[in-house]
């Protein structure tokens, strides 16, 4: 049992706040594998209840930083992910988006879980398409810089979070650890394109990456769903240079029309992996409309396109170039010969 999260428990019983100092240290107590689960489960919810703050969210990055197993990455990087939990059911898009990026030359370091709240997680579907997610750590780094994208598989960079995971799965609620992941991409970018499973969550989200020293990052809600949707308003926070924005970002603002979340209904693996090689190869719909406005999103962080018009057509070039679907033919092919 650690004795250093006694007093820090204690502080939080009383409503108290931590600063991003005292996080940082009872997260590296909880990731060094020294608490016990009544001490994470106390510690954990005591924050869920008063509320997450910036400087405890910032805290506990940077001891899930320290303790990540990280690659080399350019410095023009970026991550499209989000934090699950809207239950939606939906298409990938996160990681349909990730191709289509790459075909604009802005690479991608993807960080990502297979499902865990919904049916199908960005590693299943990307196992399904054919890229293998063990390719060893130490050519991720090559595999990027060839494919122009990467995917990272959460559990391979950040082994010391199987400490918290027994006391998670026993609260069966969300906790800190639901907004970790995202803040925490193990190539170290600077500018993400990140969904959150809350409205509540934009604003928060936006001020810990400016915190934690990011260039650049849109934080974004649609309708219920983590990510930007085409069946109506999306509420977004915007990190540029410091500065810190929030809006509301319609479908017609990218030039694309509405359509039901339900067009881009879900299914298993498979479904969706056909689904999104359909995309890349040019099918139109719902689907291809809700990727292209996430990936005008990603473009403009990338500081590639200077509004959701000018990203939807790099990102309507990539696809109608074959360059989107060269990158995932590319994946496929790099980190298969790179398998130890």
């Amino acid at each position: 049992m650690s004795a250093n999260l006694k007093p820090t428990i204690a502080r939080l019983a009383l409503g108290e706040t931590l600063t991003a100092d005292q996080a940082e240290d009872a997260f590296d107590v909880i990731m060094s594998g020294e608490a016990t689960p009544a001490q994470i489960g106390a510690l954990l919810m005591a924050m869920r209840i008063r509320g997450e703050t910036v400087s405890e969210i910032t805290g506990a990055v940077r001891a899930m930083r320290a303790r990540m197993t990280a690659i080399e990455a350019p410095a023009g990087a970026i991550d499209v992910c989000g934090t699950g939990g809207d239950g939606a059911g939906t298409l990938n898009v996160s990681s349909a988006v990730t191709f289509v990026i790459a075909g604009c030359g802005i690479p991608v370091a993807k960080h990502g879980n297979r499902a865990l709240s919904s049916r199908t997680g960005g590693a299943d579907v990307l196992t399904a398409l054919g890229v293998n997610l063990d390719a060893p750590i130490g050519s991720l780094s090559s595999i990027l810089d060839e494919a122009g994208c990467v995917f990272l598989f959460a559990p391979r960079h950040h082994p010391s979070m199987r400490h918290a995971a027994g006391p998670r799965v026993e609260l069966g609620t969300r906790t800190i650890f639901n907004l970790l992941g995202p803040l925490a991409n193990p190539a170290r970018v600077k500018r993400q394109l990140t969904g959150v499973f809350s409205p509540d969550w934009t604003l928060l989200m936006a001020e810990t990456l400016a915190a934690l020293g990011h260039d650049a990052a849109w934080i974004v809600h649609g309708m219920g769903l983590d990510e930007l949707t085409v069946a109506g308003p999306n509420q977004v926070t915007a990190l540029s240079d410091g500065s810190i924005t929030s809006f509301v970002v319609e479908p017609e603002d990218a030039g694309l029309t509405r359509s039901p979340i339900s067009a881009i209904q879900g299914g298993d693996a498979g479904f969706n992996a056909t689904a999104l090689e359909a995309v890349l190869q040019g099918t139109p719909g719902a689907y291809r409309d809700t990727v292209l406005l996430n990936a005008a999103a990603a473009s403009i962080v990338a500081g590639q396109a200077g509004d959701l018009r000018e990203g939807v057509s790099l990102a309507r070039n990539s696809i109608a170039s074959g360059a989107a679907f060269a990158a995932l033919e590319t994946l496929r092919r790099v980190s298969a010969v790179t398998v130890a």
